[in-house]
């Protein structure tokens, strides 16, 4: 079976889509004080992280320092509900954006991800020791 990586259309796709989305947290009055001014390696990374978690190579794990990475990048945010809700809203519309796959099966994938992953980068970043932390702890696969 093709993996959501691949039916999504690669790493040019997911770029194109992290890139549209990373615009617009960056623009948006709610989401921007957790980017500040933006990082220049960030759409790279979210890049790698999510073709990682969808399927596709493993460069965020080899090269980026993988989910501990991810759990650390996230810790001390504060992320609120109301931005964690943008996130989604945002991530939702990038793929629209972007031209990404329309079917559901994708659309049922790529939203179930971005909602599961804003919880846990929600719970990482107002988690105040170790155990409240959310209980992954390893880079998750997403599969149909």
């Amino acid at each position: 079976m093709t993996s959501i990586y691949d039916h999504l259309g690669g790493h040019d796709a997911l770029h194109r889509a992290v890139d549209i989305f990373y615009s617009s947290v960056l623009a948006d009055p709610l989401l921007q004080p957790l980017f500040g001014a933006g990082r220049p390696d960030h759409v790279e990374h979210l890049t790698a992280f999510m073709a990682e978690v969808f399927g596709g190579p493993s460069q965020y794990t080899d090269e980026f320092g993988g989910f501990d990475h991810i759990v650390a990048t996230h810790r001390g945010l504060g992320i609120a509900e109301p931005q964690r809700q943008r996130f989604v809203v945002l991530m939702i519309a990038a793929a629209d954006e972007a031209g990404l796959p329309t079917d559901d099966r994708f659309r049922a994938a790529w939203n179930s991800h971005a909602e599961f992953g804003s919880q846990v980068a929600t719970q990482n970043s107002n988690a105040t020791t170790d155990d409240e932390l959310h209980p992954l702890r390893e880079m998750p696969q997403w599969t149909w």
